[in-house]
């Protein structure tokens, strides 16, 4: 179960998680993600924080919703993810 810290808002805390399983490869590119009323009950967090988390990322390019089926990885986000954490470092 997932412990939340008061610092951040819950949705981005669950947007960090699942950007970090991208990077650790426990979600691979084009996989489906579990749906939102799935994690909501698993982490016991509403889904409307779960909906604005996955939202997130998909503004942030990293998975897409695809109609009638859900959240999947987008092709190239562990790259881009990667990317993004050298720019980081480098700065």
């Amino acid at each position: 179960m997932a412990h939340w810290h008061d610092n951040q808002p819950i949705f981005r805390q669950f947007a960090d998680q699942i950007t970090q399983q991208i990077l650790q490869g426990i979600w691979q590119e084009g996989q489906a993600l579990p749906s939102v009323r799935t994690v909501a009950a698993d982490l016991k967090i509403n889904h409307l924080t779960v909906m604005k988390g996955y939202q997130l990322l998909v503004d942030e390019g990293l998975i897409e919703k695809r109609r009638g089926q859900g959240m999947f990885v987008m092709q190239g986000a562990k790259q881009a993810l990667l990317d993004a954490e050298k720019t980081r470092f480098l700065q």
